[in-house]
């Protein structure tokens, strides 16, 4: 490539244009998963939507290919890519949040705890899924579930409009009544079709939950994920929990006997009224009883946030993922085989109820598919060392080959790694054929394609 051809699209930028000889260029190109080590050729650091009409043109003009990094937070690290071009928007965190219409806009950079500061001044928050450092670009294209999806939906399910660079280079608006096929696509359709530059959401008014873990030991577990199973299919929609294998933190607020201890929990999340919670978890509290119960009123972002400390970036991170319609005793069984044996101190199953609002929404009214699932499962192997990279990845990889028979068969695009193509269509079912249709109007070369990816169709 001509140095002035670089040069020119450097002149082009408010942003910043990193190459690999530029001092701080290994720190821009690592993302959330310490596992993921790419050397992009460049990576554009865009300060507004000028900015990444100029990268997706230089792109597209050059045959560059091209990663699209948000939050940085995917697990695949499909937000960086080798020898391409990085349109890196995590400089792009502005948000407008209004209260008289209970919307908020988001710059497509931002995370979730950024939504978090600026709508919980005004008793809103939008459902999006469990840990603060989390992307609002790559968690919303994908689906987005967490605390609040029972009551309120998916992520998607509030996604009122985005505005959105396409392939060509030019800017459009989705929504209801503009870009209809795009908009719908992008509710769940991951990345595959164009850059998002912003995201408008439906808030609700959410401030004070009464929320927190339970923890079980083991041999409580197949009792607790029995009752589990029958018990969070049949409550209020207001109450949410996820089931977990996880390790106990080495440290406070957890009793030091406990400390790095296998167990089992329930993380908690009831955003209806405070009056009614004491009631909601009386029968609760009599399962077991737990050995560990930090359940309380605190404010929404704080739980959001509670698992941010240890899950900092840089970790090496493999998960694979399952959406699950039944939880049978032959799969708690085998949940208990490789729940107990977790091979890092943070590894850690869950199983996250997305049933209740999500389910009144039908399977072909968005791209994402798996309407009628009960729960979203995710396998994770974690640990900060990058010697355990092989141990954690085949304790995640065992895991899940043993738990996929019991499954609905796809996957949450979030929870997958570079899986193939099987994969891909077994996660939109009768939507893909659709999808590809769409990628094929608007971006027809695939030059979006480091994601989940759905080739234009022929």
């Amino acid at each position: 490539m001509k140095s002035n051809t670089i040069d020119q699209f450097k002149a082009s930028l408010r942003g910043e244009l990193i190459q690999p000889h530029d001092e701080g260029y290994d720190a821009a190109r690592k993302v959330y998963n310490g596992m993921i080590d790419r050397r992009p050729r460049f990576l554009a650091r865009c300060s507004d939507v000028g900015d990444i009409i100029s990268a997706v043109k230089f792109a597209r003009e050059n045959n560059q290919l091209v990663a699209i990094r948000g939050g940085g937070h995917n697990g695949a690290g499909l937000g960086v890519c080798d020898d391409g071009l990085v349109i890196d928007l995590s400089r792009r965190r502005g948000i407008r949040a209004d209260p008289k219409k209970r919307t908020v806009q988001v710059e497509s950079g931002c995370t979730w705890g950024d939504v978090d500061h600026a709508t919980q001044p005004f008793g809103l928050a939008v459902p999006a899924g469990i840990v603060s450092t989390t992307g609002v670009a790559g968690l919303t294209l994908g689906g987005g579930h967490g605390y609040l999806t029972r009551k309120f939906g998916l992520t998607i399910d509030n996604l009122l409009e985005a505005d959105v660079v396409l392939a060509d280079g030019s800017f459009v608006t989705a929504n209801a009544q503009e870009n209809e096929d795009l908009y719908w696509a992008m509710r769940g359709g991951g990345g595959n079709f164009g850059v998002a530059t912003s995201f408008t959401f439906k808030a609700h008014p959410v401030s004070t939950v009464y929320a927190g873990p339970m923890l079980w030991h083991l041999d409580k577990a197949v009792e607790v994920m029995k009752w589990y199973r029958e018990f969070i299919t049949k409550a209020p929609e207001e109450l949410y929990g996820f089931f977990a294998f996880l390790n106990v933190p080495p440290g406070p607020p957890f009793p030091e006997n406990l400390h790095g201890k296998t167990m089992c929990g329930v993380v908690w999340c009831y955003c209806g009224s405070m009056k009614k919670a004491e009631e909601v978890f009386r029968p609760i509290r009599k399962i077991g009883p737990p050995a560990v119960d930090f359940v309380g009123p605190m404010p929404y972002p704080a739980l959001q946030s509670f698992l941010d400390p240890l899950l900092p970036p840089g970790l090496q991170w493999y998960w694979k993922g399952d959406f699950v319609n039944e939880l049978s005793d032959e799969a708690i069984k085998l949940h208990m085989k490789y729940g107990s044996e977790l091979p890092s101190l943070l590894s850690t199953m869950h199983i996250y109820p997305i049933d209740g609002a999500p389910q009144r929404v039908g399977k072909k009214d968005t791209a994402f598919s798996y309407r009628e699932a009960k729960w979203s499962m995710v396998i994770a192997g974690i640990d900060p060392d990058p010697a355990n990279k092989d141990r954690i990845t085949k304790w995640a990889k065992t895991y899940w080959e043993a738990l996929h028979p019991y499954s609905a068969g796809g996957a949450y695009v979030n929870f997958m790694m570079e899986e193939g193509q099987n994969r891909v269509e077994a996660t939109y079912r009768d939507n893909y054929k659709r999808l590809s249709q769409i990628k094929r109007k608007y971006d027809p070369t695939n030059l979006f394609r480091v994601n989940q990816n759905i080739p234009p169709a022929q």
